[in-house]
């Protein structure tokens, strides 16, 4: 088998993982009433902690510097926004929706749940403007989905983004 096809296989294997994880917690959750309540449950401010780029290239930046804020209402839905570093280390930020999806909860202070988020991408640009698609304007279409723990006030994500790379961010909820 040739070494690209290694590299493919690998994405393929993290996209169909992401897709199990996901179908799963749809199935687990009950579905929420619409529209979705407008009431503050918890806010959460996360930060990145390790960024790895599935095929690393020279100009990848790892060291996203991350800093992102979501509010959560009670149904598990949430907006959210981040400034970031992106992986050519330009200044990029990514406004969200989403929602949270519970998995497992041993107990009421920890919870193993999936997330997906959606929304727009803004800061690849120059050269790198091609490398996330749609982003014809300077500002893309953007799905995330993770899997996540939290523990207490504490969380931690595993975020796969595209067939690029993952990160795992940390935060805290008040």
């Amino acid at each position: 088998m040739p070494a690209a096809w290694g590299g493919v296989l690998r994405r393929g294997l993290a996209a169909f993982a992401t897709l199990v994880l996901l179908s799963s917690a749809a199935v687990a959750a009950p579905m929420p009433s619409w529209p979705p309540r407008l009431a503050l449950d918890h806010a959460l401010l996360q930060t990145s902690l390790f960024t790895r780029h599935f095929d690393p290239e020279p100009d990848h930046n790892d060291h996203q510097q991350l800093i992102g804020l979501e509010l959560h209402n009670p149904q598990r839905w949430l907006l959210g926004g981040a400034r970031f570093l992106n992986s050519f280390d330009q200044e990029a930020f990514y406004l969200y929706a989403g929602r949270e999806f519970p998995l497992w909860a041993p107990r009421d202070d920890v919870t193993l749940r999936a997330k997906l988020t959606a929304g727009l991408l803004h800061g690849y640009r120059g050269e790198y403007r091609d490398n996330i698609p749609f982003n014809r304007h300077g500002t893309a279409p953007a799905a995330l989905p993770s899997v996540g723990l939290r523990w207490g006030r504490f969380e931690t994500d595993l975020i796969v983004f595209g067939t690029a790379g993952a990160m795992v961010i940390g935060g805290i909820r008040f």
